[in-house]
């Protein structure tokens, strides 16, 4: 395949050239594009030289490929790297792939690229589909898909990361005439939810605060000194560690957790480490929030979650559970409070719901306290220990804490 030039929307999308191979060097030791990308570690000069002369050209000789280094059009300033990484002529295909150079980043240079790229090959190439494909958490390469009008489909289980990464990918695709034109702002555009949740889960799990009114039992005060002198409790909301495992064995192993949730019954120290699994590939997956609370010792007093839902951006339910030693001193409605405004003010959600079996008066006095309005009963509205219960339901609205 001959190699062919790319002008649009400002761009230059050009063949890599022996001259580009200091770009590429200093911007594959960015730290971004080796953590989501399968470029070597270290990123060594060589392997910049042998990328521009050898590699892409015989991509291009092959037909196997058709690597492009973005510049800008004016200054002729690389860009980043964008191009179809694999073609498969008889199935009509193509994957696209890309990086950024840390220098361009913020001014929609791969979006731009990557429509470029797509419709070249679906105009000169009579590509029928191309594919994209991410490590999940990849929030940045999933957004560039996005905007270039890709369809995010779903999960790859055990595709191929990059090393030290998580081992499933987002996988997505792009028909002819669903590229968007040079100039639209297309899907997952500046100020959408979808570029929201993707600057959000995009970076570290942040860590939240609260303070709870002291009601604790004068009786049972032993049990959990975090009282301050001033009858409030300081209280932080922090992704779940491996330290946090025994505590939450122990909670999951309490009578009345085992009668109001679906934890698995017996529970071993094996489930509670698949759940810190799951919870961080759920952050990564940008599906739900969930977060421990402790007190002022930074003490497990807790668990809870903001799980977004899959069919409304703007809507979430919680889910929560408070180790025996900590119920009853307004911890959980404080953490509850915490995690709805920050759910509400960051992640844009419209409607936060909460569901308990019917007679779970505790879960319900929390969801109250925390400004919840209950809403009546779902009939058969939960899944529990194999049959269908009845359910209470609340819901908290972003004017409810104004």
């Amino acid at each position: 395949m001959e190699p062919i030039e790319i002008s649009e929307d400002g761009l230059s999308l050009r063949p890599w050239r022996a001259t580009d191979a200091e770009a590429v060097h200093r911007a594959c030791q960015d730290p971004d594009i080796q953590r989501w990308t399968t470029v070597p570690r270290p990123y060594l000069p060589e392997h910049a030289t042998g990328f521009v002369t050898d590699i892409s050209g015989r991509a291009w000789a092959e037909g196997t490929g058709a690597p492009f280094a973005v510049c800008d059009a004016a200054t002729g300033e690389l860009l980043g790297s964008c191009g179809l990484i694999s073609i498969d002529g008889a199935a009509g295909s193509g994957e696209i792939g890309y990086w950024t150079a840390p220098w361009a980043r913020g001014r929609g240079v791969t979006a731009r690229a990557a429509r470029a790229v797509a419709r070249w090959a679906f105009d000169s190439l009579k590509l029928r589909r191309l594919i994209w494909q991410a490590e999940v958490g990849n929030h940045a390469s999933r957004l560039v898909a996005l905007r270039a009008g890709f369809r995010v489909e779903g999960r790859l289980r055990l595709a191929d990361p990059a090393p030290d990464g998580r081992p499933d990918g987002w996988i997505g695709s792009l028909l002819p005439g669903e590229v968007p034109a040079p100039g639209e702002p297309g899907p997952a555009g500046p100020g959408t939810v979808e570029a929201l949740r993707a600057a959000v889960f995009g970076r570290p799990q942040p860590v939240l605060f609260a303070t709870a009114r002291a009601t604790a039992d004068p009786a049972s005060a032993g049990a959990a000194r975090a009282t301050t002198t001033s009858g409030f409790t300081d209280l932080r909301l922090r992704p779940m560690e491996e330290r946090d495992l025994d505590a939450i064995v122990s909670t999951c192993r309490d009578p009345d957790t085992i009668r109001w949730t679906t934890v698995p019954d017996p529970y071993a120290r094996a489930d509670a480490e698949d759940f810190l699994d799951f919870v961080r590939g759920a952050w990564a997956a940008g599906t739900s929030a969930d977060y421990v609370f402790t007190d002022s010792d930074d003490r497990y007093a807790g668990s809870i979650s903001l799980r977004l839902s899959p069919a409304d951006p703007l809507l979430a339910d919680v889910g929560f559970m408070t180790a025996p030693a900590f119920r009853g001193r307004g911890y959980l409605p404080a953490a509850l409070t915490a995690l709805c405004a920050w759910g509400f003010t960051t992640l844009g959600l419209a409607r936060i719901e909460w569901r308990a079996n019917v007679g779970n008066a505790a879960s319900r006095r929390a969801a109250e306290k925390a400004g919840f309005r209950y809403e009546g009963t779902a009939r058969g509205g939960l899944s529990h220990r194999g049959e269908r219960i009845d359910a209470w339901v609340g819901a908290l609205l972003a004017e409810d804490l104004a």
